[in-house]
Formats: C-alpha cells, sequence, structure tokens
C-alpha cells in the first residue's frame, strides 16, 4: 500500500505529496513521516540505537523465515541454522525472512520471533533438527542443550539465548 497523502504548500501552490516511509538520513530532513505496509515505523527512520538490534549477514546455507541461526567466521561472518547436535552451532539469533545460500540475511538479535509454528507457550530450546525450537530438551550424549526463548504462541519466541552446555 502506498503511503498516505498530505497537502503542502510548495511556491505558492497546494500539492498533494507522499508521507516518507524509509529515511536516506539528511536528504529526508524535515520530511512527513508515514507507517509502513504493516502499519509500522521502518527501522531507518528510528535514531541509532533504537529499533531491532539486526545485521545484514551472509548465508552459507538457505535459510527458511523463522530459523533460529548462528553466526560463524568463514572469510568473515556467515549465518547458518543453528544445531542442537554439534558443539559450536549454538543460537545467536533467528531471521524473519527467507534467504537463499550466499545471500544477505537481516539477522535479528533479539525480539519475537514471528515466523515459526507449532510451539507450546512456554520454554523453547534449540532442537536436533537444524534452525528449529521447541519444548522438547536434547538428550542424547554430545547434544546441544540452549535455552533460546519462551514461546508466547503456538507462532510466536520471544527471544532469550542462554547459554549453551554440551551433554557428555
Amino acid at each position: 500500500m502506498a503511503a498516505k497523502k498530505f497537502l503542502r504548500f510548495i511556491n505558492g501552490i497546494f500539492t498533494e505529496v507522499f508521507g516518507v516511509q524509509t529515511s536516506a538520513g539528511a536528504a529526508n530532513a524535515g520530511d512527513i513521516v508515514a507507517l509502513d505496509d504493516t502499519g509500522r515505523l521502518d527501522n531507518s527512520l528510528m535514531p541509532v540505537g533504537i529499533g531491532a538490534d539486526t545485521k545484514s549477514i551472509t548465508t552459507s546455507e538457505a535459510l527458511a523465515a523463522g530459523d533460529w541461526v548462528n553466526i560463524w567466521n568463514s572469510s568473515g561472518a556467515k549465518a547458518r541454522k543453528a544445531d542442537a547436535t554439534t558443539a559450536g552451532k549454538e543460537v545467536h539469533g533467528f531471521v524473519l525472512a527467507a534467504a537463499s545460500s550466499g545471500a544477505s540475511a537481516l539477522v535479528y538479535f533479539e525480539g519475537t520471533n514471528t515466523q515459526v509454528t507449532g510451539q507450546t507457550p512456554g520454554p523453547v530450546f534449540l532442537q536436533t533438527t537444524a534452525g528449529t525450537g521447541g519444548a522438547t530438551i536434547p538428550s542424547a550424549s554430545g547434544n546441544v542443550v540452549q535455552r533460546i526463548g519462551v514461546a508466547l504462541s503456538a507462532t510466536e519466541v520471544n527471544f532469550e539465548g542462554g547459554p549453551a552446555i554440551t551433554l557428555a
């Protein structure tokens, strides 16, 4: 949906203009802001330090919306699916949009993952199926146990990354 319009007095003439939904910085100084298609302000409109804690990171494998991800070094920071079967692949964040291997993914380091399914309200742990979380605590030798948040509903997990413990 296009931004809402308003009248602006420009050079003696009333002119219909759109509200700004994203900011390019100083070029948009003084512009009137409009909510985006989700009914929210775009992060580019927020001052530094306010808004989602995110970073665009290149993926080393395809990611699905809602995947829990691990950040690792492969000639720079890369994002991959977190996995409770492998020590060192603990959860550092999550993605809300799918990304193909080698593409940039916007990784969230805090907040609510609204792209999950099948959750039961209560504690959520990293699972042995890569990229997923759930109520079951991994229990096999060598598995990683990491509490990653609290499910608020079947489709929402509030991310609260905890320490990862590898089982003997």
